[in-house]
């Protein structure tokens, strides 16, 4: 099952389907492509993935699939400095 080490020290395990911690985003532009009936399949296919860690909030976005190493981004309140 593949898994990611959150900086937190939390194990991310993403091979559950469907998998509690993964997400799901597309872009406007990407999005607007897709008109009148759409397939289910290529939606999906147009769709970045990315896991929420769920210990630290942080994010970790795949933009350029699960082959390549994610993009980590950390939540800051507001207030937070």
């Amino acid at each position: 099952m593949p898994k990611l080490q959150c900086r937190c020290g939390e194990t991310l395990s993403y091979g559950q389907i469907p998998c509690p911690i993964e997400g799901l985003y597309i872009s406007d532009v990407e999005y607007d492509k897709f008109v009148g009936e759409i397939d289910a399949e290529s939606l999906y296919s147009s769709f970045k993935h990315f896991l929420r860690c769920p210990t630290c909030r942080r994010l970790w976005l795949f933009e350029e699939g699960y082959q390549n190493e994610p993009e980590e981004y950390m939540p800051v309140r507001a207030g937070d400095t």
